[in-house]
């Protein structure tokens, strides 16, 4: 027999458990007003976003088509809104459809392909709006909360925990993205670019990728890294980052080559080829050195070089410690802006 409990009797059954299980029945009621609260003060800002792009080949050639889409959060009331740029690349159409049933077409201010972060702006008033918090906080096991758009269903809810932090992501640039959050809060296609946020309500994080094939292993851009790159976007359009104009790969080095040249790593970058009359003042380097170090940094593999090349490398003079024929060698590199 199935009995229902009225709010206002309390039952034998309940009053007779023990003191630790009321205990937790009063956790549970807590981290469920903590979600419905997050709920509540966050909704409104997150959106579902829908592009088009168009037609490459087949007999819909030249033609627009629908494409796919995401979601994104409004970040200011001017329109800005923070999604993913895989969600919006190569858009020939933009359509941002905000939870109160208005619907804009939205223009792309800028997106940044080596951390999947990308903003674009609609113009509309009344717009609620959700704030960054600071990702260097954060604690493995604390709350968060995915917000977004699955499969095309307007607005749903997944919480979970952080699961481990300081993770890095290779973007579809083929870059690292660091900084990243793994999270249980469950992911699907269509929850890219919404908002991972805490029990502030506060953003920690930009959903971002999901591991298919895993059971809840799921990636969230961190806060720090979105700030940085979503004020870029806005000001500029675009992040600014060093190019040096080589192509190489990845060296082992043999325990006798870390010993005699007294490094405290095992690979270092080969210089297969140097691109020549390039924006980039290379003509130091040789094809066939070994990189292994940037300034006072060591270089171990073509990632510590994508990391190095930041904006504050651009038309500056780098001293590269290189190992040529055996012996260690120092040159200058002066990098251009990627174009």
């Amino acid at each position: 027999m199935v009995s229902f409990l009225s709010d206002d009797v309390p039952s034998p059954q309940l009053s007779a458990l023990p003191a630790e299980v009321h205990q937790d029945l009063d956790l549970l009621d807590a981290y469920s007003r903590t979600v419905v609260q997050v709920a509540q003060r966050v909704s409104d800002a997150v959106v579902q976003i829908k592009v088009s792009k168009r037609e490459q080949r087949g007999r819909n050639r030249g033609q627009n088509r629908p494409f796919g889409g995401g979601s994104g959060f409004i970040i200011s009331s001017d329109g800005f809104i923070v999604t993913n740029s895989h969600v919006v690349h190569d858009a020939e159409a933009i359509e941002v459809n905000l939870p109160d049933g208005r619907h804009f077409t939205a223009k792309l201010i800028g997106e940044d392909q080596a951390t999947d972060i990308a903003v674009i702006q609609i113009d509309a008033a009344q717009l609620a709006t959700i704030a960054f918090g600071d990702s260097d906080k954060l604690m493995v096991g604390q709350l968060a909360i995915a917000i977004g758009n699955p499969y095309g269903f307007q607005y749903s809810l997944t919480a979970g925990v952080v699961s481990a932090l300081g993770r890095t992501l290779r973007s579809e640039s083929n870059r690292l993205i660091d900084g990243v959050i793994q999270t249980d809060a469950a992911l699907n296609p269509g929850n890219s670019g919404g908002p991972l946020v805490d029990s502030k309500g506060l953003v920690i994080g930009v959903n971002t990728a999901v591991i298919l094939p895993a059971q809840g292993i799921c990636f969230a851009v961190g806060a720090n890294v979105a700030k940085y790159v979503v004020g870029k976007l806005i000001m500029h359009g675009k992040v600014s980052r060093g190019y040096i104009g080589i192509s190489g790969q990845v060296m082992r080095l043999n325990p006798r080559q870390v010993s005699n040249w007294q490094l405290q790593h095992d690979s270092a970058v080969f210089v297969h080829q140097i691109e020549p009359d390039g924006p980039a003042y290379n003509s130091e380097l040789r094809a066939g050195d070994l990189i292994i170090a940037f300034e006072d940094r060591a270089v171990t593999s073509i990632d510590d070089l994508h990391r190095f090349l930041d904006e504050t490398s651009i038309n500056r003079p780098i001293q590269f410690t290189v190992m040529r024929n055996g012996f260690r060698r120092t040159v200058k590199v002066v990098p251009a802006e990627m174009k």
